[in-house]
């Protein structure tokens, strides 16, 4: 469904679990970010209502997560840590297209978010499917659907707001990239690691 090229290797929930402090809080920044992406997008885009009501829904949600991996964190007596750069997402904003119309920006944008979703939609798939922890792999089960629900959301944006894009060509080459891209990663305790 999601049409990613490379499958997260399982293990990598090992990497994850064992380091279950680190994994914690990069997903809190996680939530974060991704609520700070969708108001970006409802600020520069805000002619569009349905996209305003929408994303704001995704930002309250995406605080919301924020908040319940805060609360997991605490919880499990660890601390949140600080936040930190995350090198797969900053990779993916240098593929967005920038340099063309405004259009094409905001097609873009809205591109990057749903692979953004996709990428972490299946790394809870394999949360859900490799935590020792129960309680936590249904905490990952929930979200690998509400991170499914979003990425269909930013991809359907896309299609419906295009005037000079072909969304499903340009979708292909997101797709391409990250699959090469995706191959650097899956050996930290990150969830785009």
């Amino acid at each position: 469904m999601l049409g990613l090229k490379l499958l997260t290797d399982p293990r990598w929930a090992n990497i994850a679990e064992s380091n279950l402090e680190e994994i914690l809080t990069d997903h809190a920044w996680c939530e974060q970010k991704a609520a700070s992406n969708a108001i970006s997008l409802i600020t520069q885009n805000s002619e569009y209502e349905d996209l305003v009501h929408e994303l704001t829904a995704i930002a309250i949600e995406e605080m919301e997560h924020f908040k319940m991996v805060i609360d997991i964190i605490k919880e499990k007596g660890y601390t949140l840590g600080r936040e930190r750069k995350d090198d797969y997402v900053g990779r993916l904003m240098k593929f967005s297209k920038k340099d063309g119309s405004r259009n094409q920006a905001f097609i873009d944008r809205l591109l990057f978010a749903a692979m953004i979703e996709a990428r972490s939609c299946e790394r809870f798939r394999v949360l859900t499917q490799n935590l020792k922890d129960e309680t936590l792999a249904k905490f990952y089960y929930d979200l690998m659907v509400s991170e499914a629900n979003h990425y269909t959301t930013f991809l359907n944006f896309a299609r419906k707001y295009t005037i000079d894009v072909d969304v499903d060509k340009r979708w292909k080459e997101w797709l391409d990239f990250e699959g090469q891209l995706i191959q650097s990663y899956g050996n930290k305790e990150h969830i785009h690691g």
